[in-house]
């Protein structure tokens, strides 16, 4: 017996098979839902883990990063700190050095002549003596001039008593002032060599500054011109063999 459902013309069974058919869909539905959240989970899973993995070693990396910028951070302020440390110390030594420069510059005997400046000038010998000459206008030892300095100095140490005359010259070319200062540069150039080279105390040099006052050679020519750009040193000494050291003035020893 066949029902039928009213104003639909579907009779009860056939609506019976539709509701069954239905519920069969949506369970299906259901599973197939299930089973694909699982397939997600299954394929998302190691991504998501590697993913957190990648990011703790990022996170570890920029660490070891940091610390090893901040060591070297460290370590070139430390760096910079000693050298601008060195950096004072060697000026220090430089200002030092200029001072004792200045110092030993001052200390020199700077004369006018020796006569009446050493007390009995008369008791005190010539030893030896060197002349060394200078291009025209320039106040700088050539290596040539510093050899025969070199051959002077060598009798210095076995020489008592002793003081060393030294004596700047100048051509008669060019304002008579300004070869008076040049002059008394050459002479400077010179007893700064002996004395830092041949450790010469200060007190043994006398300096004497004279221009084109005392020509030694004719400036008609150049060559008589260059022998006047000199500076002559003399070795004297008040101590002969036998004999006893003169009264002489703090200079003098």
């Amino acid at each position: 017996m066949k029902l039928r459902l009213s104003g639909t013309g579907i009779s009860l069974s056939q609506f019976s098979n539709f509701a069954s058919a239905a519920v069969l869909a949506i369970g299906l539905l259901g599973v197939t839902g299930c089973a694909s959240k699982n397939y997600v989970r299954s394929q998302t899973t190691p991504l998501i883990n590697q993913t957190n993995d990648l990011d703790a070693k990022t996170a570890a990396d920029h660490r070891a990063i940091g610390d090893t910028d901040a060591r070297a951070q460290q370590g070139i302020a430390g760096a910079q700190s000693a050298a601008d440390v060195a950096g004072q110390h060697a000026t220090a030594a430089g200002q030092a050095a200029t001072a004792a420069g200045q110092n030993a510059q001052d200390a020199y005997n700077r004369v006018d002549t020796l006569a009446g400046v050493v007390a009995n000038l008369d008791n005190y010998k010539p030893v030896s003596d060197v002349s060394v000459t200078f291009a025209f206008d320039k106040a700088v030892l050539t290596p040539a001039d510093k050899k025969q300095l070199d051959g002077f100095a060598a009798a210095l140490d076995s020489t008592r008593g002793y003081l060393l005359e030294v004596t700047g010259g100048t051509d008669s070319i060019g304002d008579a002032q300004y070869n008076y200062q040049l002059s008394q540069k050459r002479a400077d150039a010179v007893v700064n060599y002996l004395a830092t080279k041949y450790n010469v105390p200060p007190h043994k040099f006398y300096l004497i500054g004279i221009g084109k006052d005392r020509q030694i050679a004719t400036d008609k020519t150049s060559a008589g011109r260059a022998r006047n750009r000199r500076v002559e040193v003399k070795l004297m000494t008040n101590m002969g063999p036998t004999s006893t050291p003169s009264s002489t003035n703090s200079g003098a020893q």
